[in-house]
């Protein structure tokens, strides 16, 4: 830092002209204090405005004593922990068909059984985890499960495979409504990045209100999903059953390959298919949000999801298979399917579009259900930053659902909102919290050995094998196409988590009370007050410091030999007989002198705190800070990691 002499605080210059007589000396903080309504007056106006704005967007505080006023219903619960799993069947089938379809189409018809296994598993997956939700009514997420049951590491696998799944989650459901629209609307496909960002920052503020009103915000447009695809659904097999089926002409469709149907391929499929079970964790991990009796309104979310997403997953596959639909580049199937059973693109055809969209853009809800409960369970563990353990003003973990909208966006914008590109990415994370959520609750029962406990530990054993062997195919079948990725980034996030307990137990530690003699009392304290010049604010800071200690010293750092004559004289009759140091500065540098002055009065008086008391102006604006340099922050920021040193500032406000 070099250049003209500042002042400590926030503005440089010469002595501005001051009122003669040493007795006019007492009147300066009287006048500061009479300057302080009009400044504060300003910066409450301006906090009060930007209050309003946060009181529109959010909603008003929630106190902590109604926090249970905010729990989920059964009904708000599907909608807010389920929406994931029932939007999946959207584009479930479609990345079955996707596969197939480069052999020819007549292997699309394979897409039939492969969508029947999957339902099976996911059946299974849902019973284990039923049980899950029983042992565990405060929350039974994979990485509590693992962690009580498995052990530290598997625990911190399963945490940094549910929050890249969380946040892929977003990502992907996002991009897959936004396939929705751009199917009804091709003109609209071009924009499909800055449309999948707005959707984001829509969910981002719903979420931010709380899980209470973003449940009600939520909940029509999953239940209007819901109800247009079953009509769908219906229509469609009442038409195949009458034989009133046309097959529906593809709009640019993906042309076959000639591959061979071999075991990979229909391995490749199946993986594909299995984002139909994508989110199912998340009423397990929710439990603690649900109304009284927790667990028992969980359980029966948990069926109802279940119930509702085999039906509408395998629906949609039988009805392809029926009308003959062939995965298209432009349009999804789920479009296709509602084309040829409404014939045409009427007013059904668009019921059945907007449900899809807002049910996929929605289903993003589960993850901000989630991501933000499970950061602030590691944070309370001390695995990531204590930040994201905070509550905001709607009782909801704002630092998390910000963070999770930031990841998620900027994944967007990486892969273009392109949700083809994004599945590669998906499950791996689903399924290693899967698996490791079911062998953890094998060793549960083994250990406690209740009544029944062998049946028990079957049902979980035999969900942890299969999802076991689902995470193997899909780590194989997908690493070529990115889920590479992932397998990285999951132990990354592990080291991540020890770095950061690492240093909070060391915080911990060097804090801790336990065998700490006290040292030897600290004698005195030398108080120093680098000036600038001789104005109202270095005056008012020096009689601050003056009531802290019997030895307090200005400093001054010499750049200009005629400024430092001029303010030697003016320090005589205004200084209050404090004495000056005046710091010589060859190389016109402000602090580097000042740290060394600061070194060498360490050295003379080891034992004492030394205080650095800094004059500083506060404008009446927040944009006149612009005008001013800002050589307090810097001072406070050198000193910061300087033992024994205590920094403090003496504002000084500005009229408007």
């Amino acid at each position: 830092m070099r250049g003209n002499q500042p002042d400590a605080g926030a503005s440089a210059g010469r002595i501005a002209p001051q009122p003669e007589g040493p007795r006019r000396i007492e009147n300066f903080q009287s006048q500061a204090r009479q300057l302080t309504p009009s400044a504060v007056g300003s910066i409450v106006v301006e906090e009060a405005l930007l209050s309003q704005v946060k009181r529109v967007v959010v909603g008003d505080p929630i106190p902590s004593h109604l926090a249970h006023h905010e729990r989920l219903s059964r009904f708000t619960g599907l909608a807010v922990l389920s929406s994931d799993p029932l939007s999946s069947v959207a584009y479930a089938t479609e990345e079955i068909l996707r596969v197939l379809v480069l052999v020819g189409v007549g292997a699309l018809g394979v897409a039939s059984p492969i969508a029947f296994v999957i339902a099976t598993i996911l059946a299974v997956v849902v019973f284990s985890y039923r049980q899950t939700i029983h042992a565990y009514p405060s929350g039974g997420g994979a990485y509590i499960v693992a962690k009580d049951n498995l052990g530290e590491t598997p625990a911190l696998v399963a945490a940094g495979a549910l929050l890249i799944d969380y946040v892929l989650t977003v990502a992907v459901s996002i991009a897959a409504g936004v396939a929705a629209i751009t199917s009804a609307f091709p003109a609209w496909h071009l924009n499909r990045v800055e449309m999948t960002l707005g959707f984001v920052l829509v969910i981002m503020l719903g979420n931010l209100r709380g899980i209470r009103e973003s449940g009600r915000i939520f909940s029509v447009p999953t239940y209007f999903f819901v109800v247009s695809l079953l009509m769908l659904i219906a229509v469609g097999a009442w038409r195949a059953l009458n034989g009133t089926v046309q097959p529906v002409e593809a709009v640019d469709p993906i042309q076959p390959t000639g591959q061979t149907l071999t075991l990979f391929l229909l391995l490749t499929a199946f993986s594909n298919g299995c984002t139909a079970m994508t989110g199912v964790e998340a009423v397990s991990n929710g439990v603690p949000a649900f109304k009284p009796p927790e667990s028992k309104n969980a359980a029966a979310t948990m069926l109802m999801m279940a119930v509702l997403s085999i039906t509408m997953f395998l629906g949609i596959t039988l009805l392809a298979h029926a009308y003959h639909v062939v995965p298209s580049e432009q349009e999804t199937v789920v479009s296709q399917i509602a084309r040829g059973v409404f014939g045409g693109r009427g007013v059904p055809y668009y019921f059945v579009q907007a449900g899809t969209m807002l049910i996929l853009v929605l289903a993003a809800n589960t993850a901000y259900a989630d991501f933000p409960r499970l950061a602030s369970i590691l944070a309370r563990d001390r695995y990531v930053p204590r930040q994201l353990m905070n509550q905001g003003d709607r009782l909801a973990f704002s630092n998390g659902i910000v963070g999770l909208s930031i990841f998620a966006g900027a994944l967007l914008v990486v892969y273009g909102g392109d949700t083809h590109s994004l599945i590669p990415l998906y499950m791996i994370g689903v399924f290693v919290s899967f698996t490791l959520s079911q062998a953890g609750m094998v060793v549960h029962w083994r250990r406690l050995r209740g009544p029944g406990w062998k049946t028990s530990a079957a049902i979980n054993g035999f969900g942890a094998v299969v999802t076991g062997i689902v995470l193997i195919v899909v780590a194989v079948t997908k690493a070529h196409e990115g889920a590479w990725i992932i397998l990285l980034l999951i132990p990354l996030h592990v080291v991540f988590f020890r770095v950061t307990k690492r240093h909070y137990d060391v915080v911990a530690s060097q804090l801790s009370l336990k065998g700490w003699a006290k040292e030897v009392s600290r004698r005195q304290n030398t108080v120093l007050v680098p000036i600038s010049g001789v104005h109202r604010a270095v005056v008012q800071a020096v009689e601050y410091a003056k009531t802290l200690s019997p030895d307090v010293r200005a400093v001054y750092v010499n750049v200009d030999p005629m400024m430092t004559d001029q303010l030697r004289h003016d320090w005589q009759q205004w200084g209050q007989g404090v004495p000056l140091a005046v710091l010589d500065s060859p190389y016109r540098s402000l602090m580097e002198p000042f740290l060394e002055y600061i070194g060498q009065v360490e050295a003379e008086r080891p034992e004492d705190f030394l205080t650095v008391v800094l004059p500083e102006f506060v404008p009446a604006k927040w944009w006149h800070h612009l005008f001013h340099n800002q050589r307090a922050l810097l001072i406070k920021g050198a000193l910061l990691f300087k033992p024994n040193v205590v920094v403090t500032s003496v504002p000084f406000h500005l009229r408007r």
